[in-house]
Order: structure tokens, then sequence, then C-alpha cells
């Protein structure tokens, strides 16, 4: 069965780098996945990536987006399919 990758990643307001990771931790999806691991990086942010068992479209919960006051932009999604 092929492997699909969602990464998610959000760049945190000022200052709250540490909060939003921490949200991101404690979010539960409706199913869970293969593995699930969690980054940051300097500039605040914060990357979540989940795999799942299915093709590149295959149907698999995602991350929600956080409170836009936790954020300094929009969050950035990627999908990648194990080749």
């Amino acid at each position: 069965m092929p492997t699909v990758a969602l990464m998610w990643e959000a760049k945190a307001a000022p200052g709250r780098a540490a909060e939003l990771l921490e949200w991101a931790r404690a979010q539960e999806l409706p199913a869970a996945p293969g593995r699930r691991e969690h980054y940051t990086a300097p500039g605040e942010r914060v990357l979540v990536i989940t795999w799942w068992e299915g093709d590149y479209d295959a149907d698999v919960p995602e991350l929600p987006d956080p409170a836009p006051d936790m954020t300094a932009r929009p969050v950035h999604r990627w999908r990648f399919v194990q080749v």
C-alpha cells in the first residue's frame, strides 16, 4: 500500500511559538496516522508531518487551523506520496 505524508506548517505570532507547538501536539485527529512528528525551526515556525496508508488523493484527516491570533500568516499545507 502506498504512503501519503501530510505536512502542516505554521509561523507563530511573535512570542507564541511554544504555545503554537503545544496546541499542535494537543490536536487529536479522528483517526490515528501511522506516524506523527513535530518540528520547530527559526522564525517561530512549527511543522507537523503525519503519514497515512493511501494514495496521494486519499481521504485522510488534516490538522485544523489554529486561532488566527496565534499565527503570523495562514497555515501552509503540502501533500506528498512515497516513491
